[in-house]
């Protein structure tokens, strides 16, 4: 299958479409998920476009990597989190919705349990306060 190039973080990249925007260099953004499973439930998605990482070039995918874990280290810390989950869906039939490369990242409490992926839309004044604060992390 092809790249859509009308894929929804296609048109994020292009500013069609907001988002809470908490870092971006020359290779990805990081913005927050509308539909978070935690709190601080960030995205990664690369500006190359890619449909996921079976396709993706490998200076891509290393260079988007290295924005995954300054981003990660830095949810975690904004959310005091124990630890961080990092999830990465290849094709639909692995759970893949979005076909733009992406990295979810999940900052984690131990005892907290993650959400399903409902469709429910969280409010964009919290989403807008949680990106704040992973601005504050990154510095």
């Amino acid at each position: 299958m092809s790249y859509d190039p009308n894929n929804i973080f296609a048109k994020i990249l292009r500013g069609e479409i907001p988002c809470h925007r908490v870092y971006e260099d020359e290779v990805a953004p990081a913005f927050m998920d509308v539909m978070p499973m935690v709190e601080g439930h960030t995205l990664v998605i690369p500006k190359s476009p890619s449909r996921n990482l079976l396709d993706a070039e490998a200076k891509v995918l290393g260079q988007t990597m290295a924005v995954v874990q300054r981003v990660a280290l830095a949810t975690k810390q904004a959310f005091g989190a124990d630890g961080v989950q990092i999830r990465q869906y290849n094709e639909a039939a692995a759970g893949q919705s979005v076909f733009h490369l992406h990295f979810h990242i999940l900052p984690v409490r131990d005892g907290e349990s993650i959400r399903p992926h409902t469709g429910t839309m969280a409010d964009h004044g919290v989403l807008a306060q949680h990106a704040a604060l992973i601005r504050a992390a990154l510095g």
